[in-house]
Parts: C-alpha cells; sequence; structure tokens
C-alpha cells in the first residue's frame, strides 16, 4: 500500500449530531430574530395540540425542569403568544392556552425550519430527502414502522 493513509469514513451517528447541530444553530439564529427560541417553540406546539397541559408535563416533554418551563412559558405571555386561564399561583394548574400571536410564531418556526432544512439538504433532490426521511422516522420511533406504511 502506498501513499498516504486513508481516513475512516464518518460514522452515521457522528454525521447525524453534526447535521442536527448545524441546524439547531441555524433555526435558533432564525427564531432570535422574532424574539423567540426551539424552547418557546416547543411548548407552543405541545399547547396548541394539548391546551391545558401541567407545567411539569410541558417540561418533562421539553426535557427541562417545570421550574425552567414556567421561566418558559412566563415569557411566552410576556409575548401574548399564550393566555392563562387561571390566576397564578404555589402549587396551582395552570390552564394555558396558545393565542393568534402564539399561532404566528409556531407558523414562524415552521417557516424558519423549512428554510433552515432546505438550505441544509440542498444537495439532496426530493427523492433523495423522501429516502432520508423514510430511513430516520422510524429510528426516531424506537424501530417501529409509522402508520399507514
Amino acid at each position: 500500500m502506498t501513499g498516504a493513509p486513508r481516513s475512516p469514513q464518518p460514522s452515521p451517528g457522528f454525521l447525524l449530531m453534526t447535521i442536527g447541530r448545524t441546524i439547531r444553530t441555524e433555526v435558533e439564529a432564525g427564531l432570535r430574530e422574532h424574539g423567540t427560541s426551539l424552547r418557546h417553540l416547543s411548548a407552543l406546539g405541545h399547547l396548541s395540540r394539548e391546551p391545558g397541559l401541567s407545567y411539569s408535563e410541558l417540561g418533562r416533554r421539553a426535557g427541562v425542569t417545570a421550574q425552567s418551563m414556567q421561566a418558559t412559558l412566563r415569557q411566552l405571555e410576556e409575548l401574548g403568544a399564550v393566555d392563562r386561564r387561571t390566576l397564578p399561583g404555589r402549587g396551582r394548574t395552570a390552564d394555558l392556552v396558545v393565542t393568534p400571536a402564539g399561532r404566528e410564531l409556531i407558523d414562524i418556526g415552521q417557516r424558519t425550519m423549512l428554510e433552515v432544512e432546505t438550505k441544509v439538504l440542498e444537495l439532496l433532490d426530493d427523492e433523495q430527502r423522501q429516502t432520508l426521511t423514510a430511513l430516520l422516522f422510524p429510528v426516531l420511533l424506537g424501530n417501529q414502522k409509522p402508520a399507514g406504511t
């Protein structure tokens, strides 16, 4: 064997992690322009699908503490993105709903995500993107087939 040794191919996990970090960084930057973040978007998404979720449940779904989620929801209230239908207080369940301003932030988040995804995956054609999605989706679901396939 002659010449310089070839470097090994990067692992799929490393590639996914690196691409994920790139997407997250660029999406966060795009959302910051609108005074929001992925944590805000996550809370809004969960509340839009299931109004009235507790701080604890929202925190679990976002991977943060209930206290951290309380701060996130206070920020969303200040932005007019969520409306509290109960009085705040220790030990009380907050009845929070997404407002029209919150739905607009969800739309902004979805557009931002699509713009970043399009930019990051620009070397792939539509068929390759569909194949990538089909390969990754079962992994996300814990190796279960998605419904309808």
